[in-house]
């Protein structure tokens, strides 16, 4: 069996608060239960616009709708993640 990871150049964490586009976005998009910034918004380090966007889609998700509980939309996620096969 093959290793189909992918491997994405990103921009290191200890170096996102001196760096243009990234610095600005920091206190945003870090997981602050572990201090760190997740893997999920890493990848668009190199597209500080596109971590923008990503975050920004995320927040609507999360609380978009009146309708359902913040714990209700991530158990959501969590089924669609388990039936896509995805490990995130």
């Amino acid at each position: 069996m093959t290793d189909e990871r992918a491997w994405i150049r990103v921009i290191a964490e200890e170096n996102w608060p001196t760096t243009d586009g990234l610095a600005e976005r920091f206190e945003d998009v870090i997981d602050r239960d572990h201090g760190r910034i997740d893997n999920i918004m890493a990848v668009h380090s190199l597209n500080p616009t596109g971590l923008g966007a990503h975050d920004a889609l995320y927040r609507s998700a999360m609380t978009g709708t009146a309708s359902l509980r913040k714990v209700e939309r991530e158990l959501l996620a969590f089924v669609v993640s388990l039936e896509n096969h995805c490990h995130y």
